[in-house]
């Protein structure tokens, strides 16, 4: 039994929620967003909130129940208030541009690094620091985790690309005599 499935999702105001078919569509100020149900779940929308029905209690359908649960949570939350990731870039010579609908990175290579940035998702560049902003909490945390594989921080001297909140453990180096 999955206790996020179980309560009700309550919808914030200047939000609608509709269900067409095996689709889930949820408006609001900041855009629209919509999701393909699983075929083992039911939703009903109602004045107290949005509602998942699990159609069994096989094991699958009991692991999407709450799952579904948190992703129709993401799309509500993500619709009026967008998701932003921040990612720091530590190193000399390291740097980000955003060029048109792509992100041009140098971070040590010969050659500058190019990602285009998907639909939807909003990309600025500071000083050492890129902002990736969104409606779509999957969209902007898969970019971002695709931007910080590029160049991960390595633990001696910490160059590379980490999320703002991560913390780097840094291991001491060479002794010399």
């Amino acid at each position: 039994m999955s206790r996020l499935g179980k309560k009700p999702i309550a919808i914030p105001k200047d939000t609608e929620v509709s269900v067409a078919g095996r689709t889930l569509v949820v408006k609001g100020p900041h855009g629209t967003l919509s999701r393909t149900l699983a075929s083992t779940l039911d939703v009903k929308v109602e004045a107290e909130g949005v509602e998942i029905i699990p159609r069994g209690t096989s094991l699958d359908t009991m692991m999407l129940w709450g799952t579904f649960a948190s992703h129709i949570q993401n799309m509500l939350e993500g619709v009026n208030k967008p998701y932003q990731k921040k990612l720091l870039i530590e190193g000399v010579g390291y740097k980000a541009e955003v060029k048109g609908d792509a992100v041009v990175l140098s971070i040590g290579y010969s050659h500058p690094v190019t990602m285009k940035i998907p639909q939807g998702i909003k990309v600025t560049s500071d000083k050492g620091l890129i902002t990736i902003s969104g409606i779509d909490k999957d969209v902007v945390g898969e970019f971002a985790a695709k931007i910080r594989s590029k160049k991960k921080p390595e633990p001696y001297k910490g160059k590379g690309i980490r999320y703002e909140t991560e913390v780097i453990r840094r291991k001491q180096g060479k002794k010399s005599i």
